[in-house]
């Protein structure tokens, strides 16, 4: 799941908590609302998370070692 999934997730169950003034029989709609915002934060932590893990970066390689050869020829 993506960030703009877990946004839409959030901004969805908002709507149906706080925006929305609907009874329907046997499913309580704010109860839905609060369910999906707060997978939707599980999901953009999880996200945040492993975004996280992915950009750190090994630290760069040790300078290579040159060996020059002090031999002159005259």
């Amino acid at each position: 799941m993506g960030m703009g999934w877990c946004i839409g997730l959030i901004a969805i169950g908002a709507i149906l908590t706080f925006a929305v003034d609907w009874h329907l029989d046997g499913m309580n709609v704010h109860l839905v609302g609060l369910i999906l915002m707060a997978v939707g934060i599980i999901g953009t932590c999880a996200y945040v998370s492993i975004f996280k893990r992915r950009r750190m970066q090994p630290p760069p390689p040790a300078a290579p070692v040159v060996e020059e050869d002090h031999r002159y020829i005259r």
